[in-house]
């Protein structure tokens, strides 16, 4: 990723020893990462399109239609929806279960690279849980079965369940379908996904929808670059937290002698490649819009670089994730947008006081969102009560 954000070296403060690892502290990781996310700056050289961007950030989150648009429209200068739903619709971009089990928008190589990867974090994992109610139906089976229906055309879920229990009829039908979901690398057809679109589920293979086969797992080195070049720095258990797997100490001691190291302020060993931008922590952050699920905030185990300690649990609603901006870098409060065809409402709710130029600042950046992702010109940007 091409960046003109100055880097420095950071400050050692371990006391003089020799040999130890610089200290990075909660603002130096945040606009490192933020840097990566192309948060700090929207894509520094204007240069970066929508699918080179799911690229570099390794996929976006997608359980709802919308939010890889919201999460990109917060990170490329000049964005508008069409720049994502055309790559999908060429199927250069697909969306499918990948990382953590969770749907992701994906680039079409890194679905075909990606599930098989992550097949032991996330699928595999689910399987399990639904082995008990699955006593009986043969596996091998039932994966061949479903094969052959989904390329033989795309079909809804449901169409699936019942081709599926006409063969086990006694079987647990959400078990049945979970499993064809996790033993194999099933794509959600367009026009599921397309911006101002509606369309229920409906499923095919990988191997049919991108016309070319699904490819060996790579090599995990290969991945923790790229997770590097997205969320470092990072430690070995924030990439396992991003990825769903376990295990990974070892790619990571494989490439250590390319790699600078670093540590927190809690003596957490952190990794991170040697021309990855590390901004003075000083650097300006402008506010920003995310949207629910961001994989800025699922992305490691210490999410303190952007999340206060105190503020986890006022991100969610049950187990659902809310809407949330950033003011300084880290997490201030929550937004939400309501839209008729004539008007469009962004309810802004801080989790604290705002100065004047922060809420300056936040109704900019407000209106840039309602510029790029609604098509009406009558809307307004309103601040709530604080966020509880």
């Amino acid at each position: 990723m091409a960046s003109n954000t100055r880097r420095t070296q950071p400050t050692n403060r371990s006391q003089g020893r020799p040999g130890t690892p610089p200290v990075l502290g909660p603002r130096a990781l945040n606009r490192a990462t933020l840097a990566r996310q192309l948060l700090l700056r929207r894509d520094p050289d204007n240069r970066m399109s929508a699918k080179a961007a799911v690229e570099h950030l390794v996929g976006l989150q997608a359980q709802n239609v919308k939010p890889p648009y919201y999460a990109l429209a917060a990170r490329l200068h000049g964005f508008r929806p069409q720049e994502l739903s055309a790559p999908m619709e060429s199927r250069e971009v697909g969306r499918m279960v990948t990382l953590r089990s969770t749907i992701h928008t994906h680039t079409a190589a890194d679905c075909l690279a990606l599930r098989p990867f992550a097949q032991a974090g996330g699928p595999d994992r689910e399987l399990r849980m639904f082995l008990r109610r699955l006593d009986g139906v043969d596996l091998a089976r039932l994966t061949a079965l479903s094969r052959e229906l989904l390329q033989e055309r795309p079909r809804p879920v449901k169409e699936l369940r019942e081709a599926l229990l006409a063969q086990w009829p006694d079987a647990d039908p959400l078990a049945l379908t979970t499993a064809a979901r996790c033993l194999l690398p099933l794509v959600q057809t367009t026009p599921r996904g397309l911006w101002g679109r509606s369309g229920q589920v409906m499923l095919t293979t990988a191997e049919e929808w991108f016309g070319r086969p699904v490819e060996p797992a790579p090599a995990p080195d290969a991945i923790v670059r790229r997770y590097l070049a997205a969320f470092g720095p990072a430690s070995v258990k924030d990439m396992q937290t991003w990825s769903g797997l376990s295990r990974l100490r070892d790619a990571f001691e494989r490439l250590r002698p390319e790699l600078l190291t670093f540590r927190d302020e809690n003596g957490v060993e952190l990794f991170d490649l040697p021309d990855a931008p590390r901004p003075d922590p000083d650097t300006p952050a402008p506010p920003r819009f995310l949207p629910e699920y961001d994989n800025l905030l699922l992305s490691h185990a210490d999410r303190s670089r952007v999340v206060a300690e105190e503020l986890k649990a006022r991100t969610w609603k049950g187990n659902r994730a809310l809407c949330v901006f950033l003011v300084d870098g880290f997490l201030a409060g929550l937004w939400r947008l309501e839209e008729t065809k004539e008007s469009a409402t962004l309810t802004v709710r801080p989790f604290v006081k705002l100065t004047r130029a922060q809420r300056t600042a936040v109704t900019e950046e407000g209106e840039h969102l309602l510029t790029a992702m609604t098509p009406v010109t009558a809307w307004d940007v309103r601040f709530g009560d604080v966020a509880e």
